[in-house]
């Protein structure tokens, strides 16, 4: 029986490469079609399978969370180094609470040095994760105290790439910032925290370099909690209410009105991007139905070829069952060869959108095509290519010998037939016009963004992250030791016309800020936000970024007062509109500080307005020179941007870059330069993958869609011939069967096109979030990708229905 079985099986098998020689057209086109969906399906699996299904690499990942704590105007505000010292111990729900802020590092190595991620926690930061390291140890209680905080934990990436996996690096002294500090432990594979860092190096606070840390009104401190087994986030989030209540009242000043809550790891690392994983995934879905309707509408077309050969084997005794089996053998076998080149297809989809997802998704660099994936991509091929040829083979299988024998091959022209393959094709065109439409809105949102007014000239800037190490200036004013003679030797390189340094780079994100008083205006009520950025310029920064000066001056290091603890201020119009009233004037005014100092804060002058964000409006900000800077804050300024403006490429001034660097100080690790534009395009990394990936998949699914209508039409024009035939002796010209074919395609693409469009409508708020559709703004697009879609409509079906005005009607008449 099981050779019967296996004999069987071999015949089918071979009978279907026959077939598949014997139309290598239509093998390649069903194979290609099928190979679309299911690659394009399965790279999204992919990184969904990453982002939602994979947990986190930690224990119990669903009881670790993380705090989100808002001000009493409602804006986020972390938590103070006093304030979480106050309440860590005083959690019944929680198992670990713990502080923790993320920067980045110098190793040295010899005289080079690399640049690294730095996580810097609290001693109990590891509790959280609950995850024991591959070597040695993590902190120890009481390790983030002065004196016993020089300690290090590698990650895995760190300890192989920069220390070659040697099992002896716990217990070596290495030059962390220029600090000796003891590796202690080596992190498990995997383990990343933030989720997003690799190459990290976890190390404890370090607070007694910057005594402003031990404030309780300076909030800079992120947490993230454990839960107790057991018991619920909700209760977490009582016990944290109450505690900050407590401190409110114990602390009206800094503390009144603070609310906080806590929110699963998971669903902080998703953020935004959940629901534009699910629109991909979607779209990929939709898709791959567009393949799985072009494929069967193939399978049809060819079904309604093999008919007279199907009834020949039922007039000779071939079982219905045995056809059945057939039929699929042959599916299953354009399934493994789809499968394969699918796979070759999802692998060369993700590698071309690694670099968006490594820097567009926090667990970007774990996608890849896993056995899941395979697996998955499998099951996707076997199911849609049997699904797409079930409905064939039961209709071949079921055939009448006499009836298909009697219409000589031609009964596939029937309207029920006729009407099944249209149903497929409206329903591509349907699709195709819904993902059409979605990534041309996503299109002309990104265009809207890059050509966002960001308040200054990107065009031949390039910019370069400076990491000092801290201790190889400790007893050194950085700016005047490095910066101002890096300064110096930039200025003097041929083509560069400006430069200078800031310490958060535009558009790159929000930095710190703080309340502002105007001297003489009435205070705010409690509940109102009143914050502006601050942010720390040398000389030459407003000139390289054209940055204009609307009203006063700009501050110059011969001009201002220098050393004070309130120096003087340059702020921009988004300040100005802010903090004064129409018509008055912000120069002279005076900033609140330090109650001590009898000299506040005065504003010199005002510049235009530029973004601290490019999907927000520009933000009230203060600028301060350095020079004018007390030397005890201007020595923490180690992590620098320099921007120099070049009359030419920017990038062509990378090597003198390095040259100045090097010269001013070889421990220094050199960054990548990037130039100003493309600053501002990784901002918009996620935006851009989207509208890559929607471009992609709506460009497959048109071309699906053509390639449907064309076999549509030409399967109609090989099974009409005789009709066509008919009707031209019977007096119809060229020009009315040409259009009367013309005017069939534009009925069956203007109702998929009605219903793509409707479908668009009726969807708009599922992808509301990642872009907004506007009827009265975006009509217009709307009706253009219609007109679009008939236009290619008629393009594809314009070759069969020539072919099928040039039919000869003696010679339709002959063969039949």
């Amino acid at each position: 029986m099981i050779t019967t079985v296996s004999n069987t099986l071999m015949q089918d098998l071979r009978y279907a490469l026959r077939q598949m020689r014997r139309a290598p057209g239509f093998a390649l086109v069903t194979v290609l079609t099928l190979a679309l969906g299911v690659g394009a399906a399965a790279a999204v699996f992919s990184v969904m399978d990453a982002m939602l299904i994979r947990p986190l690499p930690f224990n119990h990942p669903e009881r670790i969370l993380v705090t989100r704590t808002l001000s009493i105007s409602g804006y986020t505000q972390p938590f103070s180094l006093p304030d979480f010292r106050d309440i860590r111990d005083r959690f019944t729900t929680l198992d670990a609470f713990a502080g923790y802020e993320t920067g980045s590092v110098n190793l040295q190595n010899g005289t080079d040095a690399v640049a690294l991620h730095v996580v810097n926690g609290s001693d109990n930061f590891f509790s959280v994760f609950a995850v024991k390291p591959v070597l040695g140890r993590t902190f120890y209680p009481g390790e983030e105290k002065a004196g016993r905080n020089n300690v290090a934990v590698l990650s895995y990436e760190v300890w192989q790439q920069n220390f070659a996996g040697d099992p002896g690096v716990v217990g070596r002294t290495v030059l962390l910032d220029g600090r000796p500090s003891l590796i202690i432990g080596v992190m498990p594979a995997g383990f990343r925290f933030s989720v997003g860092l690799s190459r990290t190096v976890y190390m404890p606070f370090r607070n007694e370099e910057q005594s402003w840390r031990e404030n309780r009104g300076s909030h800079w401190m992120r947490t993230i909690a454990r839960l107790k087994p057991g018991v619920s986030a909700k209760a977490a989030d009582a016990e944290l209410v109450s505690l900050m209540s407590n401190l409110a009242h114990a602390y009206p000043d800094e503390d009144a009105g603070r609310t906080g809550s806590f929110q699963t790891l998971q669903s902080e690392v998703l953020g935004s991007t959940t629901t534009s994983l699910w629109l991909l995934a979607g779209a990929a879905a939709a898709l791959l139905g567009i393949a799985c309707a072009n494929v069967g509408g193939l399978l049809l077309a060819r079904a309604v070829k093999r008919e007279r050969e199907m009834a020949l084997r039922c007039a000779v005794g071939a079982a219905r069952g045995r056809l059945i089996r057939q039929i699929a053998t042959e599916s299953l076998v354009l399934a493994v060869a789809s499968d394969l080149l699918g796979i070759g297809f999802a692998y060369a989809l993700l590698a071309g959108m690694r670099a968006y997802l490594i820097k567009a998704l926090a667990r970007g660099a774990d996608v890849h095509l896993d056995w899941t994936a395979l697996t998955v991509t499998l099951l996707l091929a076997l199911l849609t290519s049997v699904l797409a040829s079930l409905l064939p083979a039961l209709r071949l299988s079921s055939l009448n010998p006499n009836t298909a024998l009697k219409a000589g091959g031609k009964a596939g022209g029937g309207r029920s037939q006729n009407r099944l393959r249209a149903t497929f094709l409206v329903a591509q065109v349907t699709l195709s016009l819904t993902l059409l439409s979605v990534a041309a809105l996503l299109m002309q949102s990104l265009s809207r963004l890059r050509g966002t007014e960001t308040g200054f000239d990107p065009d031949h800037i390039l910019s370069l992250e400076i990491d000092l190490s801290p201790g190889g200036y400790a007893n050194r004013n950085p700016l005047t030791a490095f910066y101002k003679p890096l300064l110096e030797r930039i200025r003097h390189t041929p083509g560069v016309t400006a430069a200078g340094l800031i310490n958060m780079l535009p558009v790159q994100s929000f930095g710190s800020n703080s309340d502002v008083q105007i001297v003489g205006h009435p205070p705010a009520p409690k509940n109102q936000e009143h914050l502006a950025e601050v942010r720390y310029f040398t000389e030459g920064y407003f000139e390289t970024m054209g940055i204009p000066l609307m009203q006063g001056r700009m501050l110059t290091p011969g001009l201002d007062r220098t050393k004070s603890e309130n120096p003087p201020y340059v702020v921009n119009e988004a300040f100005r509109r802010k903090f004064f009233s129409a018509g008055e004037s912000p120069l002279g005014a005076r900033v609140e500080g330090d109650p001590k100092d009898p000299n506040q804060s005065v504003i010199q002058g005002v510049t235009g307005s530029v973004r601290q964000n490019l999907l927000v409006p520009p933000m009230a900000e203060m600028d301060v020179l350095m020079d004018t800077m007390p030397e005890k804050y201007s020595s923490g300024m180690t992590n620098l941007v320099l921007v120099l403006r070049t009359t030419g490429d920017p990038k062509q001034l990378i090597p003198s870059l390095r040259t100045a660097l090097h010269e001013t100080d070889p421990a220094v690790p050199m960054h990548m330069p990037e130039t100003l534009r493309e600053v501002m395009s990784d901002q918009l990394v996620l935006e851009r993958m989207e509208s890559v990936l929607f471009g992609i998949f709506a460009g497959l699914a048109v071309l699906l869609a053509m390639a449907g209508l064309y076999g549509l039409v030409s399967q109609e024009v090989e099974s009409g011939t005789r009709d066509i035939g008919v009707r031209m002796a019977l007096g119809a010209t060229r020009t009315h069967v040409l259009g009367r074919i013309l005017r069939r395609v534009a009925f069956l693409v203007g109702c998929g096109a009605v219903l793509g469009v409707a479908l668009t409508l009726l969807t708009r708020k599922v992808f509301a979030s990642v872009v907004e559709l506007q009827t009265s703004r975006d009509g217009t697009l709307l009706v253009l990708l219609v007109l679009f879609m008939l236009v290619l409509g008629l393009l594809a079906a314009l070759l069969p229905a020539r072919r099928a005005a040039n039919t000869q009607p003696v010679e339709a008449l002959r063969s039949e």
